[in-house]
């Protein structure tokens, strides 16, 4: 990521010093400090900052004034002088104040996590929807922030923790900032709107609705580009692809569901922006089956299944159907491997071994499906036919006089939506 410093008019490379304060708290609470500081590394790596070193403070308590302690921000000073940095990233979120307070110690551009990840999410938001979203969440971050943000912006204006609304709109009073809230809080309404009458016919055609949920670089638009040939955006970093995508995919016997990528979970998830995203994340609630990506190989496997478990649980789809698949299998240790669990709920899989794809579209359609029926129909009824192929796939077919007798696979979410109109001619043993 670059910068434009406006006294030369030149661009500058954002290169950076990140800071993670580890309180008694987070040992209390067994937070994983480490694994966080180095998702911090890739965040800032996403984002084209030039990472130049790490440093740590063990302290009870956050500082109200500078976050981490006197001392501590005296030693950051000597060592941004020393390496030539003029950005600092906190692991943590920060008042305006100590923004304030840093920048003008430091004179270096401050960013906290959460900063530093709205300006990811305004890089990779491509849809109008999504960009409504992201500015969104910038706005509401900014709002009790922006006495922190003059000299920051003056000096160093553009660039990483400025993308989306721009210096000149930040730099605004807050009646204008609560105005724009309002507006783009309208827009997003709009497009609800079209969402839920989307949904709305969705549900009357019947279609069943998969959802690829996971953390961030677990795989999920791979698996989709893998099962469905879509088009989609593939990269190994965090939140490569935003907007959610939905493809259509076939299964083994023959039914055709629909398949959504969602945008990726993380650690501490903003929620200025689960709460912007909250009408594009709700397409969770909607689906009939959530396929839950796992990056096997990472280190942090069980942690980041945790977040994401977290996430369902707020967006009231934590008790959803469920099945976990374990992706990045060729990357795994034979140690990794032993760990993980394989059944009809769990999964082991490479997005690029054709025979496990095939395993994952047969899982899919034994969770969806509901078990054998027969159904005893008069052959001249060709709509009541044409229901009964509508929430289930035909296994045997006969003829006894002037009906017709079906032996059939239920699809178990259409069967559920429209089976009752077909009960009296099923076929009771």
């Amino acid at each position: 990521m670059k910068q434009v410093t406006h006294d030369t008019g030149t661009e500058q490379q954002a290169r950076a010093v990140l800071v993670s304060l580890i309180t008694q708290m987070d040992k209390r609470n067994g937070t994983n400090t480490e694994g966080s500081i180095q998702e911090l590394v890739s965040l800032a790596e996403t984002a084209g900052v030039e990472v130049l070193e790490q440093m740590t403070q063990n302290r009870e308590t956050p500082d109200t004034r500078w976050f981490i302690g006197k001392g501590k921000v005296e030693e950051l000073r000597i060592l941004l002088e020393a390496l030539g940095a003029n950005t600092v990233i906190f692991d943590q979120e920060l008042s305006g104040a100590q923004v304030r307070n840093l920048e003008e110690h430091l004179d270096a551009k401050i960013i906290d996590r959460t900063q530093l990840i709205l300006d990811i999410f305004a890089q990779r938001a491509k849809t109008r929807e999504g960009i409504l979203q992201v500015e969104l969440a910038q706005y509401s971050y900014l709002l009790p922030r922006l006495s922190g943000q003059g000299k920051n912006l003056s000096r160093l204006g553009g660039g990483i923790g400025t993308r989306g609304p721009g210096e000149t709109k930040l730099e605004t009073d807050r009646r204008h900032i609560r105005t724009r809230i309002t507006d783009l809080k309208r827009q997003l309404e709009e497009v609800m709107r079209h969402r839920t009458l989307y949904r709305e016919r969705r549900k009357k055609s019947g279609v069943v609705q998969v959802a690829l949920v996971g953390y961030t670089n677990a795989g999920k638009s791979t698996l989709l580009k893998q099962l469905t040939d879509a088009d989609v955006y593939i990269q190994n970093q965090l939140f490569a692809t935003l907007d959610p995508t939905s493809r259509t995919l076939e299964l083994p016997g023959g039914k055709e569901i629909v398949l959504t990528d969602t945008v990726g979970f993380i650690q501490n998830l903003p929620h200025d922006l689960v709460a912007a995203f909250r009408a594009t994340l709700e397409e969770v609630n909607e689906a009939d089956l959530i396929l839950h990506v796992v990056d096997a190989s990472s280190e942090r496997r069980d942690e980041q299944m945790a977040v994401v478990d977290e996430i369902l649980q707020e967006l009231g789809a934590g008790s959803k159907d469920q099945i976990v698949l374990y992706n990045k299998i060729d990357l795994c240790s034979p140690a990794q491997l032993e760990m993980l669990p394989s059944d009809r709920h769990h999964l082991r899989v490479s997005a690029y071994t054709e025979s496990d794809l095939e395993q994952i579209k047969q899982l899919i359609q034994e969770q969806l499906g509901g078990g054998q029926r027969i159904y005893r129909i008069p052959a001249d009824r060709g709509d009541l036919i044409a229901q009964l192929y509508s929430f289930s796939s035909v296994i045997e077919q006969d003829y006894e006089e002037n009906d017709a007798i079906f032996k059939v696979e239920l699809n178990k979410v259409d069967y559920e939506k429209f089976g009752y109109r077909l009960q009296e001619y099923e076929v009771r043993s």
